[in-house]
């Protein structure tokens, strides 16, 4: 069984476990998901919060969130984990901005802030989750592209392919990828 395979299986399984919280059924699937997601998320909320007792706070949250919002999951638009993320880093978000999260730092020990990773990881998401919406053609053509940094010429050239069909290709690709970018809500314009 190839990974992709495994991977459909188990996001299709998760889209399924979230439309039975939907239901209102929410015993076995929020426990299934909790199970899956709950340490990634914590460490996650490690990451953007730099307090573990926080980190909990919005792990939960994110369970309460993902309960009374599992209606308005689409699994056209993205995964389970992204929804989840999407969740975690609005909850983390709120977190920070409560005063009682904001412990008293003597000024010696203020340090600057550092660069947030969690919107690259969740554009990255995103941007993978957009490049599987394309056809295997267009999606061959923005890859060789972006990660082997080819021209159209190399790219001809490799896949035996006439230029003109290799610049509609990508024409045509990086016009699907944006729509189904933002149809993420991935602001493309960025």
């Amino acid at each position: 069984m190839s990974i992709a395979h495994v991977e459909t299986q188990r996001a299709r399984e998760e889209a399924e476990l979230v439309a039975k919280i939907a239901t209102g059924d929410i015993g076995v699937p929020v426990a299934e998901l909790y199970n899956r997601y709950s340490d990634r998320l914590y460490r996650f909320g490690v990451q953007v919060l730099g307090d573990a007792g926080l980190a909990e706070e919005m792990v939960q949250e994110c369970f309460v969130r993902l309960w009374r919002t599992a209606g308005r999951f689409d699994a056209d638009r993205g995964s389970v984990a992204a929804y989840l993320f999407v969740i975690a880093r609005s909850v983390a978000s709120d977190v920070r901005r409560r005063p009682s999260s904001r412990p008293l730092v003597p000024m010696d020990d203020v340090q600057p802030p550092q660069a947030d990773n969690v919107d690259r990881i969740l554009e990255s998401m995103m941007v993978r989750e957009g490049m599987d919406a394309l056809s295997p053609a267009h999606r061959e053509v923005l890859r060789l592209v972006h990660e082997e940094d080819l021209t159209q010429s190399q790219i001809a050239e490799r896949l035996g392919l006439p230029l003109g069909t290799v610049k509609t290709r990508l024409f045509h690709g990086l016009r699907a990828l944006r729509t189904a970018l933002i149809e993420r809500g991935f602001d493309a314009t960025t």
